[in-house]
């Protein structure tokens, strides 16, 4: 292969700083050791650096990765060099697509570790035949993992994890014929919150609604497990899930109409006994778990009392399918600007816009904003006044422009506010980032305990196992509500490079340029200034970045 010279690009990643073993910094002096040996000292002196530091493997949404293939495509260099195969990608689709793009731009690709060079055609095959290899091992451990879960499934043993509503885990120890005491986790039927179970599930199929389902339960006064009010999230979690479901013939003929994976026999639905299923959920690292299709669960009678007839959870989810069908997205309001910053002074929860069908003299819109809460539970836990929409944004909107007759002090503002919301939002990512690691840690981590479970059976240690499964699986989901509140956090925050700009370039006549500015725009400028208000019935405050003081207008 013929390279000239400054025309070698080294690619380095690393979920996550430590400052050991393959940090950014090894990498990147093992690659330029290899070009130093095979090519040059002068090779491995010019060559272009691009360093993605806290980022993973699993797709190739990076800046720097990004940047690199921009400039591959303007011809910058002619081979990508990088420390070993999954620095570049995990995935094996987005691998061979890779390769085919180098290979089109005539970019030839080294992974030193394991000594493969796609300028050659063996190179080009042998790398392939790696990725493959690595797919392979993945899905392998990922059919261990359901063969180890139908085999679980036929115990009807709770697993651990959040101990749904209605029951506590407990421990069962039975003795095998070789004399070993055998522990395991069954669900215990708790009366008291059995009762609030059964009335949600009552109140939505004579509601027919989660929203007045949520309202009946605000409204007096019920809370969930962990002392919070309830949302229609939580409701449907609890409507959904079939460990309440009580494995009679009506469950039997509906899992059976779904098609899933029954580890039970018609017999075995004695009237009695609930329901479990494994492998319900997709997990992916920083998403919330989404339902699988019945088809691939796999479904056990439990050692735990059902508390919902069959025919009433059944009733529920064709109900829940027909609203499904029937839902459409509201579109979101398009002309309210303080949507997302404004808070209720009574009780703390976000006031939203509510458009009406009315317009007013200047051919506006006319909307409020009123409390969340205040909406969810019929003005019983709050009664907050509400806000003139079209009049409160104005003020608002009059209070920036006074702002800005200072030159200066608009400028130190301006700039103060991007400051603290970029610094904010590096902080945001760096966590995410870290999170997000950590998530698919705690993902191998316990898939290694469940493939390992099913070879513990019977032995002291697999109480252990379970419960250690259990642990995990409790952190990981507080884990990743986290990474949800810090993702939606950081898409909300400020300005674009591009927005900031143009605001500032604007400056000189912002006072008239304000109005010309379309919503988003405008709603881009308020976050600028403004880093929360509250709505006290009467007076709006405005929270200034820099300022602990609110501004009332």
């Amino acid at each position: 292969m013929e390279i000239r010279k400054e025309q070698f690009a080294i690619y380095s990643r690393k979920s996550k700083f430590t400052g050991k073993g393959e940090s950014i910094g090894n990498q990147i002096e093992l690659c330029r050791q290899y070009i130093s040996a095979h090519y040059g000292e002068s090779f491995a002196d010019s060559a272009c650096i691009y360093e993605d530091e806290g980022f993973s493997g699993g797709n190739l949404e990076r800046p720097k990765f990004k940047i690199m293939m921009q400039q591959a495509k303007k011809k910058k260099f002619t081979a990508i060099v990088c420390y070993r195969l999954d620095r570049i990608s995990r995935n094996i689709g987005d691998f061979a697509n890779l390769i085919e793009e180098l290979n089109e731009l005539n970019i030839s690709f080294i992974s030193i570790k394991e000594q493969f060079d796609t300028s050659s055609p063996m190179g080009r095959a042998m790398m392939y035949i790696a990725s493959v290899f690595s797919q392979l091992e993945r899905e392998t451990i990922a059919e261990r993992i359901r063969d180890n879960m139908l085999e679980l499934s036929k115990s009807g043993r709770w697993l651990g994890g959040n101990t749904p509503t209605g029951y506590l885990s407990e421990s069962v120890s039975s003795v095998t014929i070789e004399g070993k005491v055998k522990k395991a986790y069954k669900l215990q039927l708790i009366p008291e919150e059995a009762k609030l179970v059964q009335l949600i599930y009552r109140k939505f199929l004579e509601t027919g609604s989660l929203t007045q389902t949520e309202t009946y339960l605000i409204q007096n006064g019920y809370k969930t497990k962990y002392n919070r009010l309830f949302s229609r999230f939580a409701i449907k979690g609890i409507l959904t899930n079939p460990v309440y479901m009580i494995a009679d013939r009506e469950a039997y003929d509906y899992l059976r109409e779904k098609k899933v994976d029954l580890s039970a026999q018609k017999e075995d639905f004695d009237s009695s006994s609930g329901v479990i299923a494994y492998n319900r959920t997709l997990q992916k690292p920083g998403k919330a778990h989404e339902l699988k299709n019945m088809e691939e669960w796999i479904v056990a009678v439990g050692k735990h009392e059902g508390m919902i007839p069959g025919s009433m959870w059944v009733s529920v989810q064709r109900l829940l399918e027909q609203n499904k069908s029937k839902n459409y997205r509201k579109p979101r309001s398009n002309v309210a600007l303080m949507s997302g910053i404004l808070f209720c002074a009574n009780c703390g929860d976000y006031m939203r816009p509510k458009l009406s069908g009315r317009y007013n003299g200047q051919g506006e819109q006319i909307y409020s904003y009123l409390c969340n809460m205040k909406e969810k539970s019929r003005m019983k836990c709050c009664a907050m006044k509400n806000a003139n929409g079209n009049k409160l944004d104005k003020m608002v909107i009059e209070e920036i422009k006074k702002i800005s007759e200072d030159e200066i002090e608009f400028q130190k503002q301006l700039n103060q506010s991007k400051k603290l919301l970029d610094e904010t939002r590096q902080e945001s990512e760096m966590d995410i980032s870290r999170l997000k690691e950590e998530f698919e840690n705690m993902e191998a981590e316990i898939a290694g305990l469940v493939s390992s479970l099913g070879k513990a059976g019977g032995t002291a240690a697999e109480e252990y196992i379970v419960k250690q499964i259990g642990e995990l699986h409790k952190k990981k989901e507080g884990m990743e509500q986290r990474i949800k509140e810090l993702e939606e956090a950081v898409r909300n925050e400020g300005l674009s490079g591009l927005e900031f700009q143009l605001l500032k370039q604007t400056l000189s006549s912002f006072r008239d340029t304000f109005d010309i500015m379309d919503v988003k725009q405008k709603r881009a400028a308020i976050r600028t200034f403004v880093k929360k208000a509250v709505w006290d019935g009467e007076n709006i405050h405005l929270y200034l970045f820099g300022s602990e003081e609110p501004k009332p207008l």
